[in-house]
């Protein structure tokens, strides 16, 4: 008898830590998609002003760059690869 009370005593703590944990990876699920909100926003800022130029500064290409992956890490969607795909064409000035 004294398994079974362990095992319903574990069973017990799995779910106060599920209930625990749930909220938790539910409010990092927000802050994931707020994150690439924002990446892609900016990424869209840079694109928009430089799109009829295509011409772009050595700094702001880098900076896309590392905007783009961290979008990309983060499971960002493929209309930003086709806005990256342009932007690698343009011209970088430094």
């Amino acid at each position: 008898m004294s398994s079974i009370a362990a095992i319903v005593s574990l069973v017990g703590e799995i779910a106060v830590l599920i209930g625990v944990v749930a909220p938790i990876f539910a409010k990092m699920n927000r802050i994931s998609n707020g994150t690439k909100c924002q990446l892609r926003s900016e990424m869209l800022r840079i694109y928009y002003h430089h799109r009829e130029k295509g011409v772009i500064r050595q700094y702001e290409y880098e900076n896309f760059v590392y905007l783009y992956e961290a979008y990309k890490a983060l499971g960002g969607n493929s209309f930003i690869d086709k806005i990256y795909a342009e932007v690698k064409k343009w011209e970088i000035v430094t």
